[in-house]
């Protein structure tokens, strides 16, 4: 049986330059059984929001103007006078290619969700965040949420200790070529 959860003291920022996807995901948001739920025209504002309210969620677009969500998403997590470092934050993108996902991964979001959004779609990655809390990892280059989502039972040496991992981001004309569904999004948070 799926645990269902009341959404009535969470305190929800949603951070959006479009006035009408800030009043669709607040409406489903109250449909859900919220009551704290207070908006932000773009990063800049909602991070002097979060000097004043203590959100529980973030609900952040991706493409604003003059601080976009992957600049708020780096500036709460790493700012020194982010209010809450470990806040959790849900990305809200009609942008799904996989390097998208990635940048959004890679800057400290918890969960990805593309648009267009349903109730269900967001109370599945409220609910997300709720089930499986993931703790946070510092590293000289990355701060957020442990990325990895699947618990491997590693027997071995160190796997990343004198490792030589190259890692390469493909160039935005090469990977917008192809954009995700919102499974295989899921799929590759999960690491699937």
């Amino acid at each position: 049986m799926e645990q269902a959860y009341s959404l009535e003291r969470l305190n929800f920022l949603i951070v959006d330059d479009n006035k009408h996807m800030r009043a669709l995901v607040k409406t489903i948001l109250y449909a859900l059984g919220s009551r704290q739920v207070r908006e932000a025209g773009d990063g800049a504002d909602a991070f002097k929001e979060l000097r004043h309210f203590p959100a529980d969620i973030i609900i952040c677009d991706w493409n604003m103007s003059p601080l976009d969500g992957l600049d708020f998403v780096r500036l709460v997590r790493t700012g020194k006078d982010s209010p809450n470092p470990f806040v959790p934050i849900i990305m809200l993108t009609g942008f799904t290619e996989m390097f998208r996902v990635v940048d959004a991964r890679d800057a400290g979001v918890h969960e990805f969700l593309a648009k267009p959004i349903s109730a269900k779609s967001l109370y599945s990655r409220i609910k997300a965040i709720i089930d499986r809390p993931r703790p946070f990892v510092r590293t000289k280059t990355y701060f957020g949420p442990d990325r990895r989502r699947r618990t491997i039972d590693w027997k071995g040496a160190e796997r990343r200790k004198g490792a030589k991992t190259v890692v390469s981001t493909p160039e935005p004309d090469v990977a917008a070529a192809a954009s995700l569904s919102q499974e295989e999004v899921e799929a590759l948070l999960r690491g699937v």
